[in-house]
């Protein structure tokens, strides 16, 4: 079920699992704050713009994020490589209906695109802007190699407690990169310690409205 949240823009309600995708206090203000600017920006603040930058979501639901990364990518000179995994993506019936512009109507274009994508392969949507689909189980996932940047957005570890676990977290950090970062809305103290064990060093930071906290961990691995 389509609800819309405080900024305008629209979240679901999910049925199977009783949560929201995004915080009804303002889906697009929430994914602009946790995801863009505390991560995508920041990484890029250490980012050498000649390479290509490799950007793993768990989590791709209604395609906010993803839209909100590419429209990012427009304006820059950004190489990048977006791997998401989904398990019950949304049937066109759903996404044909989620509107997140109010000023840009045509990324309403971008974000059916991007849902129509076929899955398992790499689909290049604009120059330097790589988009692959996963539809897979995480907790049973090889995650690809040499991730730059991962964006955790999965539903809450009361709800999946099976995605937030240290197994899941371990095999993550073994597929990043040195200086990775992860984000995400959870600021729960088990899931900092498990990640802070998984080799992440761990940070709070101010959250979107309606969250006190999030959580950001850059990925240094003992040598």
């Amino acid at each position: 079920m389509i609800v819309y949240t405080e900024d305008g823009s629209p979240t679901i309600l999910s049925s199977h699992y009783g949560e929201h995708y995004h915080s009804i206090h303002g889906a697009r203000a929430e994914s602009e704050h946790i995801f863009i600017r505390c991560g995508l920006l920041h990484r890029l603040g250490a980012w050498e713009r000649t390479e290509e930058l490799h950007l793993f979501e768990v989590g791709f639901g209604t395609g906010l994020n993803t839209l909100l990364t590419l429209r990012e990518q427009q304006t820059s000179h950004l190489k990048l490589r977006y791997s998401t995994i989904e398990k019950y993506p949304l049937g066109e019936e759903v996404y044909n209906h989620l509107h997140f512009s109010v000023d840009l109507p045509e990324e309403d274009t971008l974000l059916q695109a991007l849902h129509r994508a076929p899955w398992g392969e790499d689909k290049v949507l604009q120059a330097g802007f790589t988009l692959h689909k996963y539809s897979d189980d995480l907790t049973a996932f090889v995650f690809p190699p040499d991730i730059d940047l991962i964006y955790f957005d999965a539903f809450s570890p009361d709800t999946q407690p099976d995605l937030w676990s240290e197994d899941v977290f371990a095999r993550l950090a073994a597929s990043c990169r040195p200086g990775a970062v992860l984000v995400t809305y959870c600021a729960k103290g088990e899931v900092r310690r498990r990640l802070a064990r998984a080799g992440f060093r761990m940070e709070r930071l101010a959250g979107p409205p309606g969250k006190r906290e999030i959580l950001r961990g850059t990925y240094c691995p003992l040598v």
